[in-house]
Order: structure tokens, then sequence, then C-alpha cells
């Protein structure tokens, strides 16, 4: 018998609300068995566990979830591994370059900053020095 999770036991583990399983599922990163009355209750199994857990990763690395899920998707064809790790390796670049970035802007702000506060300081020293 294998292993299965509530939508609760997911949402538990993960330190999630079940409405952002619920999205998840939308998006069709999650994909549970239907029980119960009319299907109500949802089944995850250890697959989808796993794609949780790695689209919460990517989610910590910055992607959007059609990223993830396309990085994700490609990991449960049947197709060449070589091509699914270039796949992952071109999105990567690409988010690298984009923190760098984001990076590099948030450096100059931070250098405008402290040239903000030095100039400040100044200022105050210099009106104290008249009081």
């Amino acid at each position: 018998m294998s292993i299965t999770y509530t939508i609760s036991d997911l949402a538990k583990e993960f330190d999630l609300t079940t409405r952002a399983i619920r999205f998840y599922e939308d998006m069709g990163l999650l994909q549970p068995e239907r029980s119960g009355p009319g299907g109500r209750n949802r089944v995850y199994s250890t697959r989808d566990r796993a794609r949780l857990k790695l689209t919460l990763r990517a989610k910590r690395l910055g992607l959007s979830l059609t990223e993830a899920k396309d990085i994700i998707d490609m990991y449960d064809s049947p197709r060449d591994t070589g091509a699914q790790l270039k796949k992952f390796l071109q999105v990567l670049a690409l988010h690298r370059v984009q923190l760098e970035d984001q990076m590099a802007d948030l450096q100059a702000n931070l250098e405008e900053v402290k040239e903000h506060e030095r100039e400040t300081r100044a200022l105050l020293a210099k009106a104290q020095k008249k009081a």
C-alpha cells in the first residue's frame, strides 16, 4: 500500500494554507486522486508531495509558478535527461541575470542612502556648532 496524504497533512508539513495547496492544484502542479462522496476528498500521493516540495524550492529560488511547473513536468516526462538539464540551466541563468540586475540596483540605492546619511550628519554637525 502506498503512502498518501490529505490536504491538511501537506498544509501542516509545509506550513501552507489549504487554499495555497488548492491553488497549486489549479495551476496543474499537483494532481490528487479524489475519494469520498462526490469526490470531495483530495488524496495526495508521494509524487504530489515531492512536486509540492520542488514547487516551494523553486519559489524560494524566485522562479515563477509557470517556470516551476515547466521544470517539474520535464522530470515526469520520458524525455532525454540532457535536454531537461539544459532547459533547467537556461531558466537558472536567466533568473541569475535578473537577480544580479536587482542586486546592482539595490547596491546603487544603498550607496545613495549612505551618501545622504553622510551629508545629513555633516549638516547636523554644522548646525549643532552654530547653536
